[in-house]
């Protein structure tokens, strides 16, 4: 049994393992020998709303022989206040697995600590790493190993999705830039945990020089509407658009892990020339999540 709770848990060796595997089940889908998840039944817990997630989830459980049963918080007692500990010790005499999307990553920990079943982090406040291992298999599928590569971030480097990539980019060797205001840098202890090659800058031009991959999110995360207004102003210039792509090498990949809101963080023209990519990054969320099923029942 194994737990994806971050990226920071996994080891290169097992990050490398995963993204071999997934490559497995991309080439192997719709005929898979194994059907690992036979017989089992995985509750996907969600307090956050969700596409991808949920669809590629629900769909990759159903193809390796499992059966999906989605919970919303709301729906059930942990949304009118039972201790997480308490459902995650009935889920665990009950189902063989959860995927758990929430707010605080120490819900996710304490859930894979009481349930005693394999719990996969499908997103929390402070990590996605689920989303993280699809973009680096999409990276590694379009232009290689990672080791030397460049990575720019733009925009919230506070938020999950850049938490991950610090760790990523510790654990595989990978140049790791962050370009965004001050306040949304990722905080000194984390980058000293994370380790690795980081730049932290303000300038989007000079993160995005010669880097092999241009990534963003939004602006406004799940739990940050009330912020809205102020982050809108202080994210204005921390756009994707033609000029900072013109910065990147002449191959560069440009990635964003959906929902994006065009003339925010990233501009329609250029949103629509990178389609194809995008757009494969989101589907590679399917084979990913297969992957770590496969692993979190050995």
């Amino acid at each position: 049994m194994n737990h994806l709770l971050s990226i920071e848990q996994l080891t290169r060796a097992q990050i490398e393992s995963l993204l071999a595997d997934a490559a497995v089940m991309k080439r192997e889908r719709g005929r898979h020998g194994a059907q690992p998840l036979a017989g089992q039944t995985w509750a996907l817990i969600f307090s956050k709303s969700s596409t991808r997630t949920r669809v590629s989830f629900e769909v990759g459980v159903s193809e390796l022989g499992g059966r999906p049963m989605f919970l919303s918080a709301a729906e059930i007692q942990l949304g009118r206040g039972e201790p997480i500990k308490d459902t995650a010790r009935v889920l665990g005499r009950m189902v063989h697995g959860a995927i758990f999307r929430t707010f605080a990553q120490s819900d996710v920990e304490e859930f894979a600590r009481y349930a005693n079943i394999p719990t996969i982090n499908a997103l929390t406040d402070e990590e996605h790493p689920c989303q993280i291992l699809a973009d680096l298999f999409t990276i590694q599928e379009k232009r290689g190993p990672m080791p030397g590569k460049v990575v720019a971030f733009i925009g919230d480097g506070a938020c999950n999705v850049a938490h991950s990539w610090l760790f990523a980019a510790g654990k595989l060797g990978f140049e790791l830039r962050i370009a965004a205001p001050a306040p949304y840098r990722p905080a000194p202890e984390l980058l000293a945990r994370a380790g690795g090659r980081v730049m932290c800058t303000e300038d989007p031009r000079a993160a995005a020089r010669d880097a092999d991959v241009l990534y963003t999110d939004v602006w406004v995360s799940m739990g940050k509407e009330a912020e809205a207004a102020q982050r809108l102003r202080t994210f204005e210039g921390y756009q994707i658009n033609a000029a900072l792509v013109q910065q990147a090498r002449p191959d560069a990949l440009v990635m964003h892990c959906l929902p994006a809101y065009r003339g925010r963080e990233i501009d329609e023209e250029t949103f629509e020339a990178n389609a194809q990519t995008i757009f494969d990054q989101a589907e590679n969320r399917l084979h990913v999540q297969k992957a770590i099923l496969a692993w979190a029942v050995r």
